[in-house]
């Protein structure tokens, strides 16, 4: 009987090994590859489709005027109009975001994953920033057209009765801070505690640590948030419209000076929404142009923050 033993261990043992080598058909995890792969096929096919749709309707002005569609300014002719001044009210836009909502996004996530006690007011915070996210653009518009326009007016404007490029850039930034928020904690709370511990048994302070450390490996995350909250900026046109930005004619807002600020402005989004809605096929050639220049102008901007992604990858 004691013989039986080791026989006994060893066909239970064979019997495991057997079962976990074994090799199956997985029907349902095949199924929902295919599915998955086969979404995935179908949102960039049709990411293509419009993209080849926009080029070929705007080639006509990309291909002979593309300097004086740059340069030029607003008009009521679509061979005369230009989007300098647009172009202008998406960069300083942009500048905002970066200048307003980034580090206040990165220091409350800072603060909510490496300094607030797990408490039911850190969850709070974290519950109603989440729900800001899902808010829709234009009543984060309402917002800005009632503190920044109304309220402010006498500091973000005074001539142009607050409807100008500084209240549009804190509207926007308010509007993009929950995102930055979320992905800033998200990349933080990824990096794993071994590195926070390694820090602290040195006898680095917390601040240290979060500077030295923990930082530099949840850069390419928090960048990665960072680049969509300036895409969904730059995208924006309905919180614009309520904050004051201009449709029609803007005898102003040539200048890249901190003076024109408090200047009456447009945006890319303002303008193709404007010249979508004007009859003719110069309008509509004019109005693929546009969105060609903007889609270029924020694949220039991820380019820029993909470079980042990578510089701190490689140092990580």
């Amino acid at each position: 009987m004691e013989l039986s033993k080791p026989s006994d261990a060893a066909r239970r043992g064979a019997a495991v090994v057997s079962d976990i080598t074994r090799r199956e058909r997985d029907i349902a995890g095949g199924v929902v590859r295919v599915v998955l792969m086969g979404a995935l096929v179908l949102a960039l096919l049709v990411l293509v489709v419009l993209i080849v749709d926009v080029v070929t309707g705007g080639w006509s002005v990309l291909s002979s005027s593309l300097g004086d569609l740059l340069t030029g300014t607003l008009g009521s002719k679509p061979e005369t109009s230009g989007l300098s001044q647009a172009i202008r009210g998406s960069f300083y836009i942009a500048v905002f975001v970066i200048i307003v909502a980034v580090p206040l996004g990165v220091a409350a996530a800072i603060y909510l994953e490496e300094y607030a006690s797990n408490g039911r007011f850190a969850r709070f915070i974290d519950i109603n920033i989440r729900n800001l996210a899902g808010v829709p653009s234009v009543v984060y518009g309402i917002l800005g057209l009632t503190i920044f326009v109304k309220m402010l007016g006498s500091i973000t404007g005074p001539d142009s009765n607050g409807r100008s490029v500084i209240s549009a850039g804190l509207t926007l930034s308010v509007l993009v801070l929950p995102i930055i928020i979320i992905t800033s904690a998200e990349a933080i709370r990824a990096v794993p505690n071994g590195i926070r511990e390694a820090g602290f048994g040195v006898g680095a302070t917390r601040w240290e640590v979060v500077r030295s450390h923990v930082l530099p490996y949840a850069a390419p995350g928090i960048l990665t948030g960072v680049v969509l909250s300036v895409a969904r900026a730059l995208g924006e046109a309905a919180p614009l419209i309520l904050v004051g930005a201009t449709t029609g004619f803007l005898t102003t807002g040539e200048s890249y000076l901190p003076s024109s600020l408090q200047e009456r402005f447009t945006a890319l989004p303002i303008v193709i929404s404007t010249w979508s809605g004007r009859p003719g096929v110069d309008w509509r050639s004019s109005t693929s142009a546009a969105i060609v220049v903007m889609l270029a102008i924020v694949l220039v901007a991820n380019a820029g923050a993909i470079l980042l992604r990578n510089h701190y990858e490689k140092k990580r």
